[in-house]
């Protein structure tokens, strides 16, 4: 049976760790994925803390449309088009000895995760945020996928960390086919 974030362990996860901050900006989110700050906190905070951070780790979080992205995206990678996910980092040496590290935002579009939804790139609208915000922290904390060896392990830890939601692997039917 698949895990639901109401299991314990995913709950142990919003109780402790790294902050969080979620920002819905776009309504369509929260009528589409069901428990949507429960699944993005646990998503976030379960790759902060694969990923060695310390609990005084602050991330944002942000849930927007593609209009949104898309601004961002031409404003500050010159890519005039939407996009599934961007990471932006905080700037960590501007955080005072003992507080804690500004790690960065993590922004995701919604109708361009509903169109890889619906070309095939998850099971559900849910997953594929899971995966998102997976995929963007991974990037704040220094993972890339640039070279190939870089992307499979990127891919064999966003599977992994996943798995622990109780979300299948989005890279399964790739890696059979290899």
């Amino acid at each position: 049976m698949r895990p639901s974030v109401a299991d314990p362990h995913l709950s142990a996860l919003l109780s402790r760790g790294p902050s969080v901050a979620l920002a819905i900006s776009c309504p369509a989110w929260e009528r589409a994925v069901p428990e949507i700050e429960r699944l993005s906190l646990a998503a976030a905070r379960l790759a902060l803390k694969n990923s060695g951070m310390p609990d005084e780790t602050e991330l944002s979080l942000v849930l927007t449309d593609d209009r949104e992205i898309r601004e961002l995206n031409r404003a500050w990678r010159g890519q005039d088009k939407p996009t599934n996910v961007l990471s932006f980092p905080g700037d960590r040496a501007a955080s005072a000895p003992g507080a804690p590290v500004l790690l960065g935002d993590v922004i995701v579009a919604y109708e361009t995760a509903c169109r890889e939804v619906e070309g095939g790139a998850a099971a559900s609208l849910s997953d594929h945020l899971a995966h998102l915000i997976v995929h963007g922290v991974l990037h704040l904390v220094g993972h890339d996928h640039e070279e190939d060896t870089e992307a499979e392990a990127m891919e064999r830890l966003e599977s992994r960390l996943l798995a622990e939601l109780g979300i299948p692997d989005p890279y399964h039917e790739r890696r059979s086919s290899q």
